[in-house]
């Protein structure tokens, strides 16, 4: 298949919006535009429609003999290879939890049981504290050493040669993100894993904020485990974590006795959010919507290609307009370097809630502070405000992003 076929096949904006009820609502006499989306996006009805019907007519506790907890069941699965086929893993390999924070507190207990005095865990300062946090309690809770790998705040990208120095033999693990949530720059993480691998360590990628930008591949990626939260692509508030079998089934995992002992069961604790896992397969089946036909990833393939097309058209508009801005100041690679359609800025004399309050009195709702990237917006001297964050999402429109710089320039 041809790109020009691909560029066909691809939904247009126009089309994609009438999807999402959201994009119809209005403040103070403005239509929202929404650049909240790293923080979380919008959901189409789709999605709305999979939970209102799974809690209306089979809503059920799981492995039961009667037909609403066989439905819960088959549903339950169906959504496992819908994320699955999302990641490019096999549906053994995908659990679900509350969020990618919880799963990785749980992972890291898990794995840190078997860690002590002497063993290493490399960070990055790129990272969200969600990638951060849960590797540092086990540096109280069972003496590893953490060794954080810094970031170049001229350029927002990851400082390589600090990250090999960092690995050695007493590494354990990379816990590495795939893109900033604060500053939008990708990482590259299929050479930060081959890295670690050659230096004998694990490796947990952070893809929350990659996911919903371009299509995961945890084989090319060559990670141990990967996490990403579905509420950033379209779906409902669950997390999700990738693990490679054999790990998975080898972790000293907390759980009930009683409870399943097989991956990716194992993973999961307690009764599970049943609703928000089908609503997460079904933003990956609205995903796959937009890509034509074929096999499910064959159309992601072709829906991911066509956003990040579009994406990277959008991130350099919004940069160039706000570039052109008296007293805004950006932050992160500039347009034609890797990164997501996320972007950080300040505004000379005003705080960053100011700026947001006042973009948002214009329809225009973006984010603002340090979005729990807490270490970037440190070294960036930010620490007091933070950063105003605008992302583009599948429903973003070039109108939007005009209407953002004119409210920038009048805040």
């Amino acid at each position: 298949m041809t790109a020009t076929t691909h560029a066909r096949e691809a939904v247009s904006v126009e089309e994609i919006r009438r999807h999402f009820p959201a994009l119809e609502r209005r403040h103070r006499g403005h239509p929202v535009a929404y650049f909240d989306g790293p923080g979380g996006t919008q959901v189409p009805g789709a999605v709305a429609d999979a939970v209102r019907e799974y809690l209306l007519h089979h809503n059920a506790n799981t492995h039961w003999r009667y037909p609403t907890s066989a439905e819960t069941d088959a549903m339950i699965a169906a959504s496992r290879q819908a994320l699955a086929d999302l990641l490019g893993a096999d549906p053994a390999e995908v659990a679900f939890g509350a969020n990618m924070t919880t799963l990785t507190f749980h992972l890291a207990r898990a794995l840190g049981r078997g860690w002590g005095a002497g063993d290493e865990i490399v960070v990055t300062e790129l990272d969200h504290q969600a990638n951060v946090a849960p590797w540092r309690a086990l540096e109280r809770e069972r003496g590893v050493t953490i060794r954080p790998v810094p970031f170049v705040p001229a350029t927002g990208q990851l400082d390589w040669n600090a990250l090999e120095r960092a690995l050695s033999t007493r590494t354990r693990l990379l816990a590495i993100g795939a893109a900033s949530n604060a500053l939008g720059t990708v990482t590259d993480v299929t050479r930060a894993c081959a890295l670690a691998r050659g230096a004998g360590a694990l490796t947990f990628v952070d893809a929350v904020h990659y996911a919903p930008h371009a299509l995961v591949d945890v084989r090319a990626i060559g990670c141990d485990f990967l996490a990403c939260s579905a509420y950033k692509f379209y779906g409902p508030h669950v997390g999700v974590l990738y693990g490679r079998r054999e790990r998975l089934e080898a972790l000293d995992v907390p759980k009930l006795a009683p409870a399943p002992d097989t991956a990716p069961e194992r993973m999961e604790t307690g009764t599970l959010n049943h609703e928000g896992i089908v609503g997460a397969g079904a933003a990956v089946d609205f995903l796959a919507s937009l890509g034509g036909t074929g096999t499910r990833r064959e159309r992601l393939g072709r829906t991911f290609a066509a956003l990040h097309r579009r994406g990277q058209e959008l991130v350099e508009r919004l940069w160039q307009g706000l570039e052109a801005t008296p007293g805004v100041r950006l932050f992160g690679p500039a347009p034609g370097q890797p990164r997501t359609p996320t972007v950080g800025f300040t505004v000379a004399g005003r705080t960053t809630d100011d700026v947001a309050a006042a973009l948002a009195g214009e329809g225009v709702f973006v984010s603002n502070g340090d979005f729990y990237a807490t270490t970037v917006v440190e070294r960036l001297g930010l620490a007091a405000h933070g950063l105003v964050r605008a992302g583009c999402a599948c429903y973003t429109t070039t109108e939007e992003i005009d209407r953002l710089v004119a409210a920038v320039r009048r805040a």
